[in-house]
């Protein structure tokens, strides 16, 4: 898919999509429990981007618990956006977001960020330089050894392994059990999803100005990963 297609896609999903994915709601919570406790030693003032950040969730989330902190969420979907702002606007921290309808590379290139999040996103990149130039756009609005917490689908899509995830993400995730509806969500996630082993997406980071990531999380297909900007770029 093309960036203008899921963005589109994700326009049509706005209203839904936090009721869809209430399903899957303690995947949620515990990826955002876990970033919660790698971005504990920022600063009481630190700046944070939110990559696509869609309608919200790990900013409400973390701006719950920091007082302090301020920021950024990048997001081309309008629509998602703007449940993201209205949530904000109910919990009381606009003041201390800024938001912008835009790709990331259509930001300025500021180091000025402390640690960055980037949920289920890169994914959408199905090709390998676009996705290390990607991180590197992370990467350059981070200041030196500034934090990323990523995460992605994530599998060997031609493992025995991936099978038996597969079936059961989808009926986490959708309720169907049919071989037809397994076969389109392969379908997708081998050739409209970027879905890769997790050595690759961890070696893609790396590539974007990142040192080694660390693997921290995985809830069936979801992977995470922490990282720290390299100093020099």
């Amino acid at each position: 898919m093309q960036p203008d297609d899921i963005t589109a896609l994700f326009d049509r999903q706005a209203a839904y999509y936090d009721t869809y994915w209430t399903k899957t709601a303690a995947i949620r919570d515990a990826l955002n429990l876990l970033t919660s406790a790698l971005l504990m030693s920022l600063p009481n003032d630190a700046h944070i981007l939110c990559v696509g950040v869609g309608t919200g969730d790990e900013l409400l989330h973390l701006a719950r618990q920091h007082a302090g902190w301020r920021f950024t969420a990048v997001e081309p979907s309008g629509a998602m956006l703007a449940v993201c702002r209205d949530k904000a606007e109910q919990a009381g921290v606009t003041s201390r977001c800024e938001f912008y309808q835009s790709y990331l590379n259509e930001q300025p290139s500021i180091p000025q960020h402390d640690a960055a999040t980037c949920f289920l996103v890169s994914q959408f990149i199905l090709e390998g330089a676009e996705r290390v130039q990607f991180f590197r756009d992370i990467a350059a609005r981070l200041k030196p050894k500034g934090l990323l917490v990523s995460a992605d689908l994530s599998a060997q899509v031609t493992s025995p392994e991936f099978e038996v995830l597969l079936r059961s993400w989808m009926v986490m995730t959708s309720g169907e059990t049919t071989k037809e509806g397994l076969a389109r969500m392969r379908s997708t996630y081998t050739n409209d999803v970027g879905v890769l082993p997790p050595n690759e997406v961890s070696a893609l980071i790396r590539a974007g100005g990142f040192d080694s990531p660390i693997p921290f999380f995985q809830a069936g297909l979801i992977h995470g990963w922490l990282a720290s900007r390299v100093s020099a770029q």
